[in-house]
């Protein structure tokens, strides 16, 4: 799983029935430096990805997604999905081991 900040919705004008009941967000993913505090800066264009999302995920939403075919497990049938949101972060800690 990594974790990602909700930076946009993706709207369709047509959707596969197993779709129903979720939507598709637009995640970019954390850096080491993010974990770290740094500010959200967009990231280099391609960097972002498409979740698929039913946990009701909005914009400016910290999340923790899947990629693969881990993605498509949670669906009763097989459903071409490349990222899903798994869970919504409340917050991050995040303590690096001394060096």
């Amino acid at each position: 799983m990594r974790l990602g900040h909700v930076i946009g919705r993706v709207t369709l004008s047509r959707q596969d029935p197993a779709y129903h009941g979720g939507r598709f967000l637009l995640v970019q993913p954390f850096t080491k430096a993010q974990f770290a505090g740094a500010p959200m800066t967009p990231l280099a264009a391609g960097s972002s990805l498409v979740v698929y999302d039913n946990l009701g995920a909005g914009e400016g939403h910290t999340i923790g997604f899947t990629e693969g075919a881990e993605a498509a497990v949670p669906f009763a049938q097989p459903t071409p999905v490349d990222a899903y949101n798994a869970a919504i972060i409340d917050e991050v800690f995040y303590n690096p081991p001394a060096v």
